[in-house]
């Protein structure tokens, strides 16, 4: 099978790397696409073949296309698979259908019974469940940082380590808001805290905790692209509605958020920034919401097998072999109009 892997923004890189790996030792032939404007973010570029040509996409007639976007170029060979940016169902957009997709390939029950309705009423789509990707590599590095893990809390001399990595929507983070509150968090506790930001924040929000946090070295603002390590070596998550929250409820591990506007909230959410410390501290002594995280488990993403892009790859084949490879998606003028707008028109 001759697969893309289209990015266009850096949050992919991660999210397609594990589905990469196994498509590669399954012997298909695998060609990232990378527009110039987030090349330079791009970390596999030595161990990938990458273009930022549309004409050379279109020129490889691929069977298969893979997207943890919103969009992909209508007249691209091969089959358009959704594959997700995100757990966050309640997000702007996530159930939204914009027709550019062949098939649906769903983390867990919560979005295949949705999208199976979705796919009832439009008729053009097929939806199958097989987990996500990007989870093959939190569930298989369990145990790939204990060291790390330990040189941060022996060299911090701290006693548990705290992620904060609030979203980056206007509307939804509380970055703005709650900094004080982490810094005080740094302060007072007995915790080395990591900030994750996204990679779309508000730059000079961004810039202010980088600069409180200069002077203080229990406090990291972390540049790294993917966030699965942090998740891993972290105790307990402060963050907002951010789809990121799901990820690291996943582990079983307790969360805290700021005005969270998700559906299924099963861990600890405030609505009053001045309450954080103190949310944070009975999370971590109690971990109320222990029994709460099964709902979302067995909803979101019951595979800890780390075999998703295994799953996802033999759904693709399946599809292939029933309904063949499409030479291009059918669309309406509009969205045709969308895409060549954004992407070109189709190369001759």
């Amino acid at each position: 099978m001759k697969a893309i892997l289209f990015c266009i923004n850096p949050y992919s890189f991660g999210i397609l790397k594990p589905l990469n790996d196994e498509l590669i030792a399954r012997g298909n032939e695998v060609l990232w696409y990378v527009p110039d404007r987030i090349a330079d973010k791009f970390p596999f570029k030595n161990e990938s073949i990458v273009t930022n040509s549309i004409k050379t996409l279109y020129d490889f007639k691929s069977d298969a296309i893979f997207v943890p976007g919103n969009e992909v170029p209508h007249y691209l060979s091969g089959v358009k698979v959704q594959v997700f940016h995100g757990l966050a169902g309640e997000k702007k957009g996530h159930f939204r259908i914009r027709n550019y997709f062949d098939l649906y390939l769903t983390q867990g029950p919560y979005f295949t019974s949705r999208f199976e309705d979705l796919a009832k009423k439009h008729k053009d789509f097929k939806v199958k469940e097989t987990g996500w990707c990007k989870l093959d590599t939190l569930f298989g590095s369990k145990n790939s940082f204990n060291n790390e893990r330990e040189e941060i809390l022996k060299n911090s001399n701290k006693k548990r380590i705290v992620l904060y990595a609030p979203t980056f929507s206007p509307s939804l983070t509380c970055a703005k808001h709650a900094k004080d509150k982490i810094f005080e968090i740094a302060e007072t506790e007995d915790v080395f805290v990591i900030i994750k930001f996204h990679d779309l924040m508000d730059k000079a929000i961004a810039e202010e905790y980088v600069a409180l946090a200069a002077d203080r070295p229990n406090v990291t603002v972390s540049e790294e692209r993917n966030i699965l390590k942090f998740l891993i070596i972290s105790d307990i998550m402060i963050s907002d509605t951010s789809s990121v929250v799901y990820e690291f409820t996943l582990l079983d591990k307790p969360v805290v958020t700021v005005n969270s506007k998700s559906q299924n909230i099963c861990w600890r959410d405030i609505k009053d920034v001045k309450h954080l410390r103190k949310a944070l501290i009975e999370e971590l002594e109690q971990d109320n919401f222990r029994e709460n995280r099964k709902l979302i488990i067995e909803q979101y993403h019951p595979y800890s097998d780390g075999k998703s892009s295994a799953r996802m790859i033999e759904a693709v084949e399946d599809y292939i072999r029933n309904f063949g490879v499409p030479e291009k998606r059918k669309l309406n003028i509009y969205r045709k109009y969308l895409m060549n707008k954004m992407f070109g028109k189709e190369p001759k």
